[in-house]
């Protein structure tokens, strides 16, 4: 690390991965679990951010629950007994367990990428160089785009932009402090145009979404909780049976969200510039999809646990990059044609 030119500050760095949630902390993890070093986590936000309120983690994806204090944490948030193989987690309490896991220093703050561009010296790989807004320079000899359905990095790469579904979903956490007495098991309700569910993470949190086609009052409710609430139980879900709705009225305001479901055409996931050199896209950067198989976050871990082998199988930076594609690819956009 060294300073730059005009008082801007220059790093070097082996890993760069951009994206301070789910995905990009996974990644991280994975990455140093096989023993490589110098990985730097770019969140810009100034805090950790959970987007949602749960997911739901299937067997193929629970392979990466090896580090002890982040199992403990899990445990915390889960039932009792698996659901039908199904693992629901709180996103907070996995996001938090995933950076206690990491050294102090790996994720970086207040840190938002503003451009792309990559150098080649004559006997050395290409690198990626990145600029923040606040003036920093950093070189890496990986980079990562964990940043989301918007994904700075899938832009850079060329990869088309998500598509909209026409539905949108609305997600909370219900919090019960003296206990909900529901039965550890997944409830879901289906009618045109709407899907809900509702899933107790423990004894005294249950998440809940509904999935319904976009209306117009979404637009102006969605960043007002005491609005989404209003316009589930009276409108939405006004059907829906009196235990789902005392559970959406139970909810963490702070939890909320409701937002448009987006994907990426599967097949520009299978054909498109998934990586370029030493850089590529994992989580909702790559292959953003519809909840219809609860398999978003749960593919997110999967990819970390790839890519991670993939880089400490390989020669070079951009081999191990091309090999993670190459394995990710199909699954992928199965995952996402099937949701």
């Amino acid at each position: 690390m060294a300073g730059g030119s005009g008082g801007a500050l220059a790093v070097d760095a082996e890993v760069v991965i951009v994206g301070g949630g789910i995905a990009g902390l996974a990644t991280a993890l994975a990455l140093r679990r096989v023993g490589v070093g110098g990985v730097l986590v770019l969140e810009r936000h100034s805090e950790l951010r959970a987007t949602g309120a749960a997911l739901t983690v299937y067997p193929k994806s629970q392979r990466l629950d090896r580090a002890p204090r982040a199992r403990r944490r899990a445990q915390a948030h889960l039932p009792l007994r698996r659901l039908r193989n199904v693992r629901p987690a709180d996103r907070k309490a996995l996001l938090e367990a995933l950076a206690e896991e990491l050294p102090p220093g790996t994720i970086r703050f207040s840190s938002k990428l503003v451009s792309i561009n990559t150098e080649k010296a004559k006997s050395s790989p290409e690198i990626a160089v990145l600029r923040l807004d606040d003036g920093t320079v950093i070189r890496a000899k990986v980079l990562i785009g964990c940043d989301g359905v918007h994904s700075v990095v899938a832009r850079w790469l060329g990869l088309s932009e998500p598509v909209t579904s026409g539905r949108s979903a609305v997600r909370g956490l219900a919090v019960y402090p003296d206990g909900h007495g529901l039965k550890k098991e997944v409830w879901q309700f289906l009618s045109e145009g709407l899907r809900a569910a509702m899933v107790p993470i423990n004894n005294t949190e249950v998440y809940w979404f509904l999935v319904n086609n976009t209306v117009a009052a979404e637009k102006e409710a969605r960043t007002d909780p005491v609005k989404i609430l209003r316009e589930v139980t009276d409108n939405l879900g006004r059907h829906m049976p009196p235990d789902y709705l005392d559970v959406v009225r139970h909810s963490s305001h702070d939890s909320l969200s409701w937002v448009p479901l987006l994907y990426r055409s599967p097949w520009a996931i299978l054909t498109g510039p998934t990586a370029r050199g030493p850089v590529t896209v994992a989580g909702d950067a790559f292959h953003p999809m519809t909840p219809d198989l609860a398999q978003g976050g749960g593919s997110a871990l999967e990819d970390a646990v790839v890519l991670a082998r993939a880089m400490s199988r390989a020669a070079t930076p951009a081999e191990g990059v091309a090999a993670y594609v190459s394995e990710r690819r199909g699954r992928a956009a199965l995952l996402v044609a099937g949701a």
